[in-house]
């Protein structure tokens, strides 16, 4: 899959893409397919993410069993154009867990595309396991060329459209918005809205939720 487009004189342009989903929607797979279909055509793409997402350290992994090393592990104040404009003939840059990027990095990942003419494609989650926005999934969601759901479902059989925070087999709704997936106890499972409510009502949190609303 490549994704080039083109202006209205003919000429390529590259894009910023967001491809977004709850959790086990397949976005490490599909990314590490991206970046084998572009090798397999001899051209170089780098991978890269957030140093804060440590669950797999230095490499992305797949729940499917299939892991790739990343090129570069992205520091929280770094201009991640230092990095990739030191490099020649990058003919695409692959985000992992972009929501971990603040707002100024995602404006540096289009400045990539706008620049360098490199397509940039960001795959991540849009809101934490209290259902609020991660800043650089709500950046890429007002800038991004391009935004595309990947889908999953919930253990309902709806689809899943949030995702739910497990500490020892039981849901959990307070906490730090990070709390990487593998670290100790900690696990998420995606959920559709029906399910996620009712999870928070069990807990008794569906009342904080509405005086909210």
């Amino acid at each position: 899959m490549f994704v080039f487009c083109y202006n209205l004189y003919g000429d390529r342009m590259a894009k910023l893409y967001f491809r977004y989903g709850a959790m086990n929607s397949g976005k490490s797979t599909a990314l590490m397919q991206v970046a084998h279909n572009y090798e397999e055509r001899g051209m170089k793409v780098v991978v890269i993410k957030p140093r804060i997402d440590t669950k797999a350290k230095d490499k992305i992994s797949s729940r499917i069993g299939i892991d790739r090393q990343v090129d570069h592990l992205i520091d929280k104040n770094e201009d991640v154009r230092d990095y990739i404009y030191k490099l020649d003939n990058v003919k695409c840059v692959l985000v992992d867990e972009v929501q971990f990027l603040n707002a100024k990095q995602i404006d540096q990942l289009l400045f990539i595309t706008i620049e360098k003419d490199i397509p940039v494609i960001c795959y991540g989650i849009r809101t934490d396991f209290k259902l609020n926005g991660f800043e650089g999934s709500s950046r890429l969601l007002e800038i991004a060329h391009s935004i595309e759901e990947m889908k999953t479902i919930c253990k309902c059989g709806r689809k899943a459209l949030f995702n739910a925070r497990v500490i020892n087999g039981e849901f959990v709704f307070s906490g730090n918005q990070v709390a990487i997936d593998g670290n100790d106890e900690v696990t998420y499972e995606s959920l559709c809205p029906k399910c996620y409510f009712e999870e928070l009502e069990k807990k008794n949190e569906i009342i904080k939720v509405r005086c909210k609303l």
